[in-house]
């Protein structure tokens, strides 16, 4: 890779590396390498490392509230190779990356090729700049990321999202109560309400205890106006 080549990737990554040797390597496909030692697989390991811990330690401080399966469903969609390639691809990355012949018109030149070295030169970052600057250099590109993915996540968690809300605006914590249940034991349904202080929300029925709550929980959502209801 010459000089300016290495000039306009960095202007793309908005880092600029004190050893370029590091990012030049973090673009070599082992397709291409003499041997795999001298590819970017040794980087990309690093770099999904790297990548999950500055993940999981943006999502425990931004959000004190969630439990671990929350933390990890999101931890999950964010660093999938999926979501990887797609910001690779958004920041042009691949026509960068040095692959064997016949490698460029593949698929997974726009999909695996793309993550992996994406996570090596995430790697390269952290041994150029450290911690500090691998960290900025992810958050930049994850950080609308996050609030999307978490936004998704409350879509499929009526419970957690209820429960941020009310603490947050109210200092308070939501109680679900049972108000009825019919049916014979081996197929019961029943009837549950949220609470929040002295305020009792619309109750709602589940063919399981925590249905009818993430059911109560999304009427409650309705009525505070945090989500719109949904069309018939």
């Amino acid at each position: 890779m010459d000089e300016k080549t290495l000039q306009q990737l960095e202007q793309l990554l908005d880092y600029h590396f004190s050893n370029p040797a590091l990012l030049r390597e973090a673009l070599v496909h082992s397709s291409q390498a003499d041997n795999r030692l001298a590819s970017n697989e040794r980087l990309e390991f690093l770099g999904d490392s790297i990548l999950a811990l500055v993940i999981c330690r943006e999502l425990f401080t931004q959000f004190p509230d969630y439990l671990e399966g929350d933390l990890t469903k999101i931890k999950s969609r964010l660093v999938a190779r999926k979501t990887c390639s797609k910001i690779a691809n958004r920041l042009g990355l691949t026509k960068f990356i040095r692959v064997g012949k016949g490698m460029t018109k593949t698929r997974a030149m726009t999909g695996s090729i793309t993550a992996g070295t994406f996570e090596a030169v995430i790697a390269a970052i952290y041994l150029d700049g450290g911690l500090s600057a691998a960290s900025e250099f992810i958050l930049r590109l994850f950080g609308p990321l996050i609030e999307l993915t978490n936004a998704d996540e409350h879509l499929e968690n009526f419970k957690s999202f209820l429960q941020q809300y009310v603490q947050r605006h109210f200092n308070l914590t939501p109680d679900y109560e049972l108000l009825d249940e019919k049916g014979p034991d081996h197929d019961k349904c029943f009837e549950t309400a949220v609470v929040i202080g002295e305020r009792r929300f619309p109750g709602a029925w589940g063919m399981t205890k925590k249905d009818a709550e993430q059911k109560a929980a999304y009427n409650a959502l309705v009525e505070l106006g945090q989500i719109k209801p949904r069309k018939a």
